[in-house]
């Protein structure tokens, strides 16, 4: 620059200049009485009158700086050439801990700059590409500022935003612009990027990163011609931690054995939670015998120390699947999927607790089948072979019915019907699920049109409600009588809930603003905390099936279905139990203060016949 133009400040303390934002210069701002606006408009008192707020008034036009010191924002004039910083009066106030003359150079200001803020005034204005037309170039920025002796919590967070104006060479020369502090704005803006991206719970990559971030894995694999492994690690008994320590502790258990996982790792490794009681690792540059080593040593070091909760120390003992890229597969959702069916492996009765996938006949005969039912499932919904069948649900105290779910069954072209146990799964690792919960949806919703006193809940998967799409396909369907809500209830597995808390709370929160219900079925599978609960805000629960259907055998079913019952009346919580099969359970649930019984005892799931179909014979 021509003239005197000193060395670059220290402006993030990396020997770069200072700068700041927008607005007209100081000088101006300063002085709003010049000579063009000394003569009061016709009408207008000629002594300064005091507008709302303290705000004064001269001439009749408010005062543009006292403006800004009502509303706490700052105004500056920076002059690059000299370095020198003209601040407005109100610095020191809004601030609380900037001494004016402490920041009058760029180089002073830039004493308070946090390394964590990811540009820098120098950046943005001096370093600038842009050209000055003769009417400034506008720039904004965000930056940190920490007061002195103050930790990196202390931090207070700056939008910056104004023009800067090029001297004769061209380069930026002064800047002017309007300081103003949004911190609480930029706290929740990192917690929504730190949820979007880790699980809250052990601080790790959550799934949806872990998948994205092993594209760079591939990446690096094919340029060097490495292989490298994937580990997906299941809590054994996290079932018996829920038991005897209670949903909090074992939350803490999983949080720990995250801790210890990040430690037996090397730092260019990925951890991820993968699913409730899974994590998923990525260890780089692995071959076959490398990740077994790791899985061993990962084992070793759950085992060997009880991980220390508020209850007490707790055990976890791991079963892990592994497979190695690129030899088990090219892509993330197929290296995982190998990953998985090593897990099951490593569940079976007697198995080993690591298992490395290898390809296998009996695998691909499997996958074949999944193939064959897949093209069935597509054929049915192509051909409106996809029905549902209604079972009550009702109330405990005096058996009337509350409403009726709506369960999925496939009619083959023969006219028999297919079990759902025997296609959901296969429709789930394919895609599919989706396609049958929108036709399950239309169906019920077509029942609720057909008989305005009825109420239907109708099970949604995780797949399906996480969609992005969702929300504006269940509007789709709701368009024609959006009242229907208010007499549908969405069921979501408890699985699905706890794999990605934050949006199962998000897509509660949707689904009750289009006036549904929602209910955790399956309550008892997973591992809900008490705290979160609490916080899903659904309408009821539904206990798992399996414990209830086995009661009158079993006493530790038994305890466990009391537990359930007590914790979800502690919350305030309806609670349903199904597959209730005889009166004795249907009794003894009663006594425990059970809300809803659904089952067998009090009517089967049927398929019902529309009024056109009975209409016409």
């Amino acid at each position: 620059m021509k003239g005197h133009h000193p060395t670059e400040p220290a402006l993030e303390r990396r020997e770069e200049p200072a700068y700041l934002s927008a607005v007209p210069p100081a000088d101006e701002l300063a002085a709003p009485a010049r000579a063009d606006s000394a003569v009061p408009a016709p009408g207008a008192d000629k002594t300064a009158a005091t507008g709302p707020n303290g705000v004064q008034d001269r001439g009749g036009a408010p005062d543009p700086r006292a403006i800004l010191d009502s509303i706490g924002q700052i105004v500056y004039d920076w002059n690059l050439e000299s370095d020198q910083i003209t601040w407005g009066p109100n610095v020191e106030s809004v601030f609380g801990f900037l001494n004016a003359a402490a920041v009058s150079t760029g180089r002073g200001y830039a004493e308070y700059l946090s390394h964590d803020s990811e540009s820098t005034p120098y950046q943005a204005i001096a370093r600038s590409n842009a050209v000055d037309q003769g009417k400034g170039v506008p720039f904004e920025v965000r930056y940190g500022l920490i007061p002195p002796d103050g930790s990196r919590d202390a931090t207070v967070w700056i939008e910056d935003s104004g023009r800067w104006f090029a001297g004769p060479n061209g380069r930026p020369a002064r800047a002017h612009g309007l300081i103003r502090v949004v911190s609480d704005r930029y706290r929740q803006e990192r917690q929504l990027a730190f949820t979007s991206r880790f699980d809250p719970l052990t601080g790790a990559l959550n799934r949806a990163s872990l998948l994205q971030q092993t594209a760079h894995f591939f990446a690096v694999a094919a340029k060097h011609k490495q292989s490298f492994g994937a580990l997906l690690v299941s809590v054994d008994n996290l079932f018996m931690l829920n038991r005897t320590y209670g949903y909090d502790v074992a939350d803490q258990a999983i949080a720990s054995l995250a801790r210890r996982l990040r430690a037996n790792c090397r730092e260019r490794d990925l951890l991820a939670r993968y699913a409730g009681n899974k994590f998923g690792l990525i260890i780089q540059g692995a071959d076959t015998m490398e990740l077994s080593a790791v899985a061993e040593r990962l084992i070793e070091a759950a085992a060997t120390t009880p991980f220390e909760t508020s209850a007490g120390p707790a055990p976890i003992s791991l079963r892990i699947g592994g497979a190695v890229a690129p030899r088990n597969g090219r892509a993330a959702h197929v290296l995982f999927q190998h990953a998985e069916e090593a897990l099951d492996l490593a569940r079976q009765p007697g198995a080993a607790r690591f298992v490395l996938y290898e390809p296998s006949l009996a695998r691909e005969d499997s996958r074949m089948r999944a193939l064959k039912i897949s093209d069935e499932i597509v054929s049915a919904l192509n051909e409106d072979r996809i029905l549902i069948a209604l079972q009550p649900l009702v109330r405990a105290a005096t058996g009337e019915v509350e409403l009726y779910e709506a369960l999925m069954r496939l009619r083959r072209p023969d006219g028999s019907l297919v079990a759902p146990a025997s296609v959901l799964p296969t429709a789930e690792k394919s895609g599919l699920i989706q396609m049958i919960d929108q036709r399950v949806l239309e169906l019920a919703l077509e029942k609720l049109e057909e008989h305005p006193e009825m109420r239907i809940a109708v099970n949604v998967s995780g797949q399906t409600l996480h969609e992005p799409d969702f929300f504006s396909r269940l509007r789709a369907l709701l368009e024609p009588d959006p009242g229907l809500a208010s007499r549908l209830t969405i069921e979501l597995t408890e699985t699905c809930a706890i794999e990605d808390v934050e949006a199962t709370i998000r897509a509660v929160s949707g689904l009750k603003q289009f006036g549904a219900k929602v209910v955790m079925d399956d309550f008892g599978a997973g591992h809900t905390s008490f705290k979160n609960l609490r916080r899903f805000n659904f309408d009821m629960v539904k206990i798992d099936g399996a414990f209830v259907q086995n009661m009158a055998r079993s006493e530790d079913d038994r305890f466990f279905v009391r537990t359930l019952i007590d914790l979800a009346r502690h919350v305030g919580i309806p609670v349903v139990a199904e597959w209730v099969e005889d009166k004795a359970t249907a009794d003894m649930l009663r006594d425990w203060g059970v809300d809803y019984l659904q089952g067998d005892f009090f009517a089967a799931a049927t398929l019902p016949t529309s009024r056109s179909a009975a209409a016409n014979g």
